[in-house]
């Protein structure tokens, strides 16, 4: 890294040592305080279990095999969940956000991926769901999940972004990056290409097909045929193991880097043309200044989010931290992260995390000293394009703020003195 003599990362030994100090300091009080253990099954507020002590845990066999038999976080990550969020007018009509701030890499498990439903999640019989295709077609043709199993599959790791993520209004200073940037999350998709299956039943020229799903809101979006031939996938499986029914069990929609709207969940329909749906006449377009809409933005343009330190979260002391965070870009890989500690006056670049890939979220990690003076942490994303991500000034210049939808402004955390980090934006 270009950077390194300004902030070397510390030497192994003299960083272990200067650990073991700070974990008797300040910083136990901050990680492992009398707070924090309460809140611990079976917290051990005497220390009996810390070297050079045996731990309780050695001293006895642990739980058996297959217990439970699907797998559970350890009770002691209880707080690492999804939260509904507080926009959401009903509890079917709802929204819930991926804690960022808590994943480690670019994968999220698929029970924090973050939901988006408009009429509830459906209880589908996958040996009674269909998918039927039609339109402008040789041969329509209506699938099984069977049958769709049996065309030649693919697996690609992509993010899926709801186009309502991050704020344009002010937010409070106490958010946090969940709060703020929690509607995006990344998966491993396995499916058969849309490609596929249109060549299966001889697709005819044309310019739109219409995804339809099969919830109670029926929802529908069109999608130009060219993404459909390109890189869309019917996705039945997400991380190795079946769709979860919140996203989209038992068939969906994925369509890498366009806004997550249009990867249609519990898909049952493909038909020929757009048909100016609610998702994409009153909803789904952005409102601009002059009083026009832009309709069908679809791709998710670069951005970054630093998700460590971010909102909510305290450094113990100062010292050595490694700054993190996740960049994306809806066309294609992102090539460059940089990072500012001083609100924008200057940048570094950060090391980019393999693998990279296109549509997918990308990790970025950059050594920091701090040196417990007040600091503004900024991260601006650059995608092979040379679309470089804006700052929150910028984009309110260029499109106003009468829209809730596509905001990729920087975003900026604050750390006080007392290591507090809140939301500056």
């Amino acid at each position: 890294m270009e950077d390194d003599e300004a902030e070397p990362r510390p030497d192994r030994r003299r960083f272990l040592s200067g650990s073991l100090g700070v974990l008797g300091g300040a910083g136990a009080l901050a990680a492992n305080g009398p707070a924090a253990r309460a809140a611990e099954p079976g917290a051990d507020l005497a220390g009996a279990n810390l070297p050079p002590n045996v731990p309780a845990w050695m001293t006895r066999q642990g739980a058996p095999i297959l217990s439970p038999p699907y797998g559970v976080p350890s009770p002691f990550e209880a707080g690492v969940v999804r939260r509904r969020r507080s926009r959401s007018p009903t509890a079917t009509a709802a929204s819930s956000s991926t804690p960022l701030q808590d994943l480690h890499g670019i994968i999220t498990p698929n029970g924090l991926h973050f939901e988006r439903h408009h009429a509830g999640v459906p209880a589908i019989d996958p040996a009674q769901h269909r998918l039927m295709v039609h339109g402008l077609v040789e041969r329509p043709l209506i699938f099984g999940m069977e049958e769709l199993m049996r065309f030649p599959s693919v697996s690609r790791l992509h993010f899926i972004e709801c186009s309502g993520n991050s704020a344009w209004a002010q937010a409070p200073s106490s958010a946090t990056v969940q709060d703020l940037h929690g509607l995006i999350s990344c998966c491993e998709w396995t499916g058969v290409l849309v490609s596929t299956v249109l060549a299966e039943v001889g697709a005819k020229p044309a310019a739109w097909m219409l995804a339809e799903g099969a919830d109670a809101a029926g929802l529908t979006r069109s999608v130009p045929i060219a993404k459909a031939m390109d890189d869309a996938i019917l996705a039945y499986a997400q991380n190795g193991e079946r769709l979860r029914p919140e996203q989209g069990y038992p068939l969906r929609l994925v369509l890498p880097g366009f806004e997550g709207n249009m990867s249609v969940k519990w898909l049952r329909k493909l038909g020929d043309q757009p048909f100016q749906t609610r998702e994409e006449t009153a909803k789904y377009t952005d409102l601009m200044p002059d009083g026009l809409a832009r309709q069908f933005t679809f791709v998710m343009e670069a951005k970054s989010v630093i998700t460590f330190p971010s909102g909510g979260q305290v450094l113990g002391a100062k010292g050595f931290y490694e700054i993190s965070g996740l960049a994306w870009s809806g066309r294609g890989r992102v090539v460059r992260v940089e990072v500012s500690t001083d609100g924008g006056a200057n940048w570094r670049d950060a090391a980019l995390q393999e693998p990279v890939l296109s549509k997918c979220l990308t990790r970025f990690r950059l050594p920091w000293r701090w040196d417990g003076s007040p600091a503004r942490l900024q991260s601006r994303a650059t995608d092979e394009t040379g679309y470089e991500q804006p700052d929150r000034q910028a984009l309110v210049d260029a499109r106003g703020l009468n829209s809730g939808y596509h905001y990729n402004g920087v975003q900026e955390w604050r750390i006080a003195a007392d290591g507090a980090v809140t939301n500056a934006v």
